[in-house]
C-alpha cells in the first residue's frame, strides 16, 4: 500500500508539472487550470510523504511523558506527567487537562476503531503510575 501511495503521488506530481508547462505556453489562462495544478500538486506532495510514513498520527505512552502526534502537518507534542492535572477519557477522544489550565484533546476517529480500548487502557495505566486523576466520561449530545 505505501508502494502505491508513492507511486500515485509522483502520477499527481508529474500531470501538475505538465499541466504547468502545457499551461505556459497556451495563450489563454483559467484560474480553475491553477487551482487544480495546485490542489494536483499539494495532493501529489501529501501521498509521496504519507507512503513514506511521515504523515501518520499516533500517541506514545513512557513511564513519565505520553507523545502525541495527532494532526498530520503539526509537529508531536510531549506531555510530561508532572504538568498533568487530570484526564478525561470520552468514547472517541481523551481530553489532558494541565495544571496551568490548558487543554488538549487527542481525537481518535473512525477508521482504526480496533486501537481505541488498548490506547485508552494505556492512558489509564500511565495515570495510574503517575498518580494522576482520570474520569471515563461518557458523551451526550
Amino acid at each position: 500500500m505505501k508502494i502505491i501511495q508513492i507511486v500515485f503521488g509522483i502520477i499527481c506530481f508529474a500531470t501538475a508539472i505538465f499541466w504547468v508547462i502545457h499551461n505556459l505556453k497556451s495563450i489563454k489562462s483559467d484560474s480553475t487550470l491553477w487551482i487544480t495544478i495546485i490542489f494536483l500538486s499539494c495532493f501529489g506532495v501529501y501521498q509521496v510523504l504519507a507512503g513514506l510514513g511521515k504523515t501518520e498520527r499516533y500517541i506514545e505512552t513512557g513511564p513519565e511523558k505520553i507523545v502525541l502526534k495527532q494532526n498530520s502537518f503539526l509537529p508531536k507534542i510531549e506531555l510530561n506527567a508532572h504538568d498533568i492535572d487530570a484526564v478525561e477519557i470520552f468514547p472517541l477522544s481523551i481530553l489532558f487537562r494541565f495544571k496551568n489550565k490548558k487543554k488538549i484533546i487527542f481525537r481518535f476517529g473512525l477508521s482504526n476503531t480496533d486501537i481505541i480500548n488498548p490506547i485508552k487502557d494505556e492512558v489509564v495505566d500511565f495515570a495510574e503510575v503517575n498518580s494522576i486523576p482520570f474520569e471515563e466520561k461518557k458523551e451526550e449530545i
